[in-house]
């Protein structure tokens, strides 16, 4: 886990969260995971599409904060397909590959797993402020 990197994601709405782990492969790889708790669940007692959208945001604002060399990076687009559910107890893994960093932008894609295979994918393109 980069823990420098996932203190600030603690504080406000991401205190919700719980314990989201994060990890940096090489210059254009990451990792995260957590794990499905009851309070993320919907009433299909599935994990909730508010839920994974703010995992892949998060995971990838992360990435896009180490590849911007430590500035702030802003979400400008996210794009999430759910592909398959996930449930109670479920460790999802999100594996996140940088696609291009600009001077002012970077493009990132993601892929969210359970043991059961893709949960969802994401894309989106973080603004790094100067």
């Amino acid at each position: 886990m980069v823990k420098k990197y996932m203190d600030e994601t603690k504080k406000g709405f991401m205190q919700n969260i719980g314990d989201l782990s994060f990890k940096k492969i090489d210059e254009t790889i990451y990792e995260f995971s957590i794990t499905v708790e009851e309070k993320f669940l919907n009433t299909g007692k599935i994990a909730h599409g508010g839920f994974i959208a703010t995992i892949a945001d998060t995971g990838m604002g992360n990435a896009a904060h180490i590849a911007a060399g430590n500035k702030r990076a802003v979400t400008i687009n996210l794009d999430i397909k759910f592909i398959s559910a996930s449930k109670q107890g479920d460790t999802l893994l999100g594996k996140i590959e940088i696609q291009k960093r600009t001077k002012t932008l970077v493009f990132i894609n993601c892929k969210i797993m359970n043991a059961s295979g893709i949960v969802a994918t994401a894309s989106g393109t973080w603004k790094i402020l100067s």
